[in-house]
């Protein structure tokens, strides 16, 4: 092999491996997405099996503190006006 050779194999594998660095990127989050996909199937097939009825709870549902100070703003709110 001459220089000239030599050069054109060193350009060439230094193409090749910058285009291995900007293709591994997407190959690797295709991959991840087809993997979480799967996941997600597997689940709602299982899911799908068994349909457990929700409980309501006993308790009283009380309101937040923010849906009370809220409330109370826009009540003087329309007082004002």
């Amino acid at each position: 092999m001459n220089g000239n050779q030599i050069e054109a194999l060193i350009g060439m594998l230094v193409t090749f491996g910058l285009l291995v660095l900007m293709v591994l990127p997407s190959v690797i989050g295709a991959v991840r997405d087809r993997r979480v996909d799967r996941q997600i199937r597997e689940a709602q097939e299982g899911r799908t099996g068994e349909e457990v009825p929700q409980k309501s709870s006993s308790r009283s549902t009380v309101p937040s503190t923010a849906t009370w100070y809220a409330e109370g703003r826009r009540s003087k709110k329309l007082v004002s006006s």
